[in-house]
């Protein structure tokens, strides 16, 4: 058994107005499910495909306090191009943000709700992943996460260090999972969250289980009704394991 990653879900005071800013940024089509959730995906994708790790916003009152632990880092191809995303960018409605980041190739920049995110200098790594080159999430120790997250899922590790870890799926497609070195300390429940899912003809509980011997924690919402499973990460990093498919 295995999961692999299909969408990052980001929570949003309104949905539909931030999800259209995300289409635009991304050049993706728009969706609902149901009132208060807003679905990216790219214009004729087969969902789920490693080409492409989907964005689901959904709707929520609790505002945003601190900065976020999970982000993504956006592709450019020449620092002109670079330059173009940036400026399209604003116009869309994001504004500079610091980080601390200091004097850095990319940019940070904050969408129209505060959330943080990457306009990244030209890099080979990241050639052919689409619009979106990464999907960071910060912490205390890559090593130790490559180790969770690299059995977790069947995604290969390529890079382990001190700093940085760094998985993509093993087809060689789609955006890079990056565990980023920060000596921040997780505060609240993550705004943006990583959500996996197990293979067709898998068994959900049987794979909550398996998580769990590697290091994940089963968090109790109080409702039975859901029929995906809520999860933390050996640093305490909530995703959810959703149905097989």
């Amino acid at each position: 058994m295995a999961t692999r990653l299909v969408q990052i879900n980001m929570k949003a005071r309104d949905d539909a107005a931030l999800g259209g800013f995300w289409a635009e940024v991304l050049g993706w089509g728009v969706s609902s499910e149901e009132p208060g959730v807003t679905n990216l995906e790219p214009e004729g994708f087969v969902y789920p495909d490693p080409v492409a790790v989907c964005i689901d916003l959904v709707a929520s009152p609790e505002p945003k306090t601190v900065k976020n632990r999970v982000h993504v880092d956006l592709a450019t191809t020449s620092a002109a191009h670079q330059a173009e995303v940036v400026a399209r960018l604003r116009g869309l409605g994001a504004t500079p943000a610091d980080v601390g980041q200091g004097d850095v190739a990319w940019t940070v920049m904050a969408d129209p709700e505060g959330n943080e995110f990457c306009v990244l200098d030209p890099r080979p790594r990241y050639r052919d992943t689409g619009p979106i080159a990464a999907v960071v999430v910060d912490c205390a120790d890559p090593r130790a996460m490559a180790r969770f997250w690299g059995e977790a899922m069947d995604w290969t590790v390529h890079e382990v260090a001190d700093e940085i870890a760094v998985l993509r799926s093993a087809k060689g497609v789609g955006p890079y999972l990056e565990f980023l070195r920060t000596p921040d300390v997780k505060t609240g429940w993550n705004r943006v969250h990583l959500d996996v899912r197990p293979y067709p003809g898998d068994d959900l509980e049987a794979e909550a289980a398996r998580l769990r011997t590697l290091g994940a924690t089963a968090v109790d919402l109080g409702r039975s009704d859901l029929p995906w499973k809520v999860l933390t990460d050996p640093e305490g990093n909530e995703f959810c394991l959703l149905t097989p498919r």
